[in-house]
This record gives C-alpha cells, sequence and structure tokens, in this order.
C-alpha cells in the first residue's frame, strides 16, 4: 500500500541523517573501545582519541542522549551491550561494519553529484586511514557473514561437493560454513594478496587442517585456481557491469571440473527494479561506490550464466538483500 506522505513524514526522513552520523564518528575514532571497562570524563576521551575537548564532548553528550552512553558526575561509560557490539573485541563486535557505513555515508553524501555526472563518489578516507578503511570493510563483510552464513548454507542444502572454490572469498567465513556442511569436503580461497593475508590471520587456527588452501590473485585479470566441483561466487556480482559479470563467469566455468555448479549469492531484483525495496537502495550504494556496479534480476543473471557455459539457472533463495541464491550447472 502506497505511503500517505505529509510534511512532517518527509522532514522525518530527511532529518533521518543525524544520529548515524554520530555513530559513525563514534565507530571512526574508536571512541567505544577507548572507554571500554572505564569511566573517564571529556578531557581524558578527547585525550585517548585525540580530538578537540569541545567537539569531542559534543559528540559524548549526543551518543548519551542515544543511549549509547551513560554520563553521571561529569563521567562517561559504556553499558556492558553496547561494548559487546561496538568495540573491537566484543563478543558481538560489528564494529568495523560501522566503520565500513560511515565510508558509505560519505559516498551517499555525494549522490546529487554523481548523478548528474555518472560518476562515483570521490572516496574519503575516514580519521583513520584508507588502509584501515579497507580493513573495516573485510572485517564488516566477515561481521555479516558470521551471522548469516550457516543459516543460508542450511537453506540450500543438499548441495554435496567435493572441492569448493570460493572466489573473492575474503576472511574465509563462507568457506568454514561450507566445509561445516560437508566434514569431508576441502576449499580453495582465492582473493587479492593482501585479503589473502587478512584471512591468514583471520583463520588463524580455525582453518580445519589440509582442509583449506589460500591462493592469492586477481579474478578480473587471473585465472582461477582449477579442480573444484562447486564455485561460490558471494556478494560480487553487484559490483560489475554485466559484461563484467559474463568473464568473471567464463572465468569460472574455465576452472570448474565437468558438471560443476556455481552458485550466486546476492541481490536479486524483480523485473520492475522497485523490489525489493533493500535491494533498490543497494542499487544506490553500487552507483556511488563503483563505475560500473548494480543489481540485477534473475532474468539477466540467468542469461550471463548461458552465455558463459552454464545451464539449468535456478533461483533456488530469493530474499531482501544479499541473502538471493542462484545456481547453474557447467555444461560439459
Amino acid at each position: 500500500m502506497r505511503s500517505n506522505w505529509t510534511a512532517s513524514k518527509v522532514l522525518a526522513l530527511a532529518s533521518g541523517y543525524r544520529e548515524p552520523c554520530v555513530l559513525a564518528a563514534a565507530a571512526d575514532l574508536e571512541l567505544f573501545g577507548a572507554l571500554a571497562g572505564r569511566r573517564l570524563t571529556a578531557g581524558q576521551i578527547a585525550r585517548r582519541v585525540r580530538g578537540d575537548l569541545r567537539a569531542v564532548t559534543v559528540v559524548l553528550d549526543a551518543l548519551a542522549a542515544m543511549d549509547l552512553l551513560r554520563k553521571r558526575g561529569g563521567r562517561y561509560g559504556v553499558p556492558p551491550d553496547v561494548a559487546s557490539v561496538l568495540t573491537a573485541g566484543g563478543s558481538r563486535s560489528v564494529l568495523a561494519m560501522s566503520q565500513h557505513h560511515a565510508n558509505c555515508m560519505r559516498r551517499w553524501a555525494q549522490l546529487a553529484r554523481v548523478a548528474r555526472t555518472g560518476r562515483p563518489a570521490e572516496r574519503v578516507p575516514s580519521v583513520r586511514g584508507m588502509r584501515k578503511d579497507t580493513a573495516a570493510f573485510i572485517g564488516g563483510m566477515h561481521d555479516l557473514s558470521s551471522c548469516t552464513a550457516p543459516g543460508l548454507i542450511r537453506r540450500i542444502q543438499p548441495m554435496p561437493f567435493k572441492h569448493l572454490l570460493d572466489v573473492g572469498g575474503a576472511s574465509g567465513t563462507w568457506t568454514l560454513a561450507f566445509l561445516a556442511s560437508n566434514p569431508k569436503s576441502r576449499a580453495t580461497i582465492f582473493d587479492l594478496p593482501h585479503v589473502i593475508a587478512m584471512a591468514r590471520r583471520r583463520l588463524g587456527k580455525a582453518t580445519p587442517a589440509g582442509r583449506v588452501r589460500l591462493v592469492a590473485g586477481d579474478f578480473y585479470r587471473d585465472e582461477l585456481p582449477m579442480g573444484a566441483d562447486l564455485a561460490w561466487v558471494s556478494a560480487i556480482v553487484h559490483q560489475n557491469s554485466r559484461q563484467q559479470n559474463r568473464e568473471l563467469f567464463r572465468r569460472v566455468f574455465r576452472a570448474l571440473e565437468p558438471r560443476g555448479r556455481i552458485a550466486i549469492r546476492d541481490v536479486v531484483m524483480k523485473e520492475s527494479r522497485t523490489a525489493p525495496r533493500a535491494g533498490a537502495l543497494f542499487a544506490v550504494n553500487m552507483l556511488v561506490g563503483t563505475p560500473t556496479g548494480g543489481t540485477f534480476t534473475f532474468g539477466e543473471l540467468k542469461a550471463d550464466l548461458r552465455q558463459a557455459g552454464f545451464v539449468g539457472a535456478r533461483l533456488v533463495l530469493h530474499g531482501e538483500g544479499n541473502d538471493s541464491v542462484v545456481i547453474a550447472t557447467r555444461r560439459n
């Protein structure tokens, strides 16, 4: 049903940036970590985050008003539930994803210019610098995937395989969930060299002995490791144009064993492109963040897979966001 828009609803929507901006600043400054387990004055906190006293005090008071901090007697503290999700060592930490959203927000603020020029937004580093922004992106994907991977993989079973190729596998979250579903299988994670280094550190002792191989490369330029019977292409196609996806699918085709399968996890739009709503908004994120990325319909993905040599494409899950799954089989 269509919304009945009023001036007050429009203005409430227009002013919705305020609290996310305060949270983004706190995440970028790693302010919650500076406070965890302590009750400090504004001056002490400002020194810890290398900030201006007046400015940091305003941010602290806004966070307290938002119930993300407690303020008593001129000192601030982090409630345990907030510390668990907004500090690096928290048991349910989404700090990295919050920092990634702060980076997204800086790009979204340039949307009108992007719409006029057709060029992605200028990348403005956070106060933490570009290298840490990249690490926040990888960490944020791990934060999200850790919560969703086991359940989603259960929903697409049965999916037997001997050797998984995790294309752009990042921290290995999806690889571990797949291996847990099939204890006799093994996997290869393929990603950029600096990401593979992060994966090696993050996987650590969680990697089943002898079951995971890490291979560095660039799937836009390099051939993929051979010999897998299942390729997992997770949250990648939205970064690309359709032509780039066809080229990627051809690389996957060449790497797979005969009758091997490709499984794509991503946003899948309905033909109108206005639903799901989260997908339409995600297309904006790709517009401001990439030169040619976007979201695609099942018909487009099916056609591009067929052009690359895959048959029998099926939409086995259709969710609201990056939780749709398309599976197709390599033609002999």
